[in-house]
């Protein structure tokens, strides 16, 4: 990910840091959120150390993940198709090359959560390395979606013997769990309105200076709704709002303005 944040963004981010350093603000919600924040400028700001760093390294990832063998596979799967199901055997860790991928959970009475929605360059199914045996939820394709395979003891293997690769998984793992936990603050903190602002903004993967409106892939509100913890009824009010006030658009597609981060920021 070699783009940049663009400048009103980057401002906006800046501004919600400094708010909360100066008024040694130590709630959990703002702590967790300027360390959110911190990430995702890391993770987006340009820079040799990121642009330069697969030339860097001796192991070409890239290369072996694009690769099928005896231990990797890769497999096609059609929209709304499951990849796997909770309470499935859990032997393999997949890795997203093109398409999207919905996480869910359902529990004994039939209610169902996203857990979340992962697009390209995304792991998941990962637990089987900490010895997790079977599926704790559910993963479906949200779209045309390309998965690469890789047995749970190839996998293993080259974290152990490929120190590059290894780096590259540890450090896409700490970026998920910063994710995991500013959602579970967001459940607990945030009204409705600013956990949809944040996942629209999430989904729409804001901040990019040549695409600052980001067209959606078709997202029902159905999804959101349970993506967010709510009901559809409260998801289209929202939307709607939002369309108001221009920080969302239907034009062949929901596009999201990255001024709707200002729902996310404003307490």
């Amino acid at each position: 990910m070699a783009s940049s944040l663009c400048l009103p963004t980057r401002h906006i981010l800046w501004e919600s840091i400094t708010h909360i350093c100066h008024f040694k603000d130590t709630r959990p919600y703002s702590l967790l959120l300027c360390a959110e924040v911190l990430a995702l400028l890391v993770m987006v700001s340009p820079g040799p150390s990121r642009v330069n760093a697969s030339k860097r390294f001796g192991f070409d990832a890239q290369a072996f993940l694009d690769s099928a063998g005896v231990s990797r596979k890769i497999v096609e799967y059609p929209n709304k198709t499951t990849i796997f199901a909770q309470g499935d055997s859990a032997g393999a860790v997949m890795y997203i090359q093109q398409g999207r991928v919905k996480l869910t959970v359902v529990n004994g009475v039939g209610k169902e959560a996203v857990v979340a929605v992962l697009g390209p360059g995304d792991f998941f199914g990962e637990g089987c390395l900490a010895g997790q045996r079977l599926r704790i939820g559910a993963a479906t394709a949200t779209a045309p979606t390309t998965v690469l395979i890789i047995d749970k003891n190839e996998m293993i293997r080259v974290l152990h013997a490929e120190h590059e690769f290894s780096d590259r998984f540890i450090a896409y793992m700490l970026t998920r769990n910063i994710r995991i936990e500013a959602d579970l603050v967001d459940q607990l903190f945030n009204s409705t309105e600013k956990r949809l602002a944040r996942a629209l903004l999430l989904l729409a993967q804001y901040g990019k200076d040549d695409q600052p409106q980001r067209v959606l892939p078709k997202v029902s509100q159905e999804m959101l709704a349970e993506t967010i913890g709510t009901t559809r009824s409260r998801v289209n009010l929202f939307m709607n709002k939002f369309k108001k006030l221009g920080f969302i658009k239907y034009d062949d597609g929901l596009q999201v303005n990255s001024s709707l981060l200002s729902v996310v920021l404003h307490e």
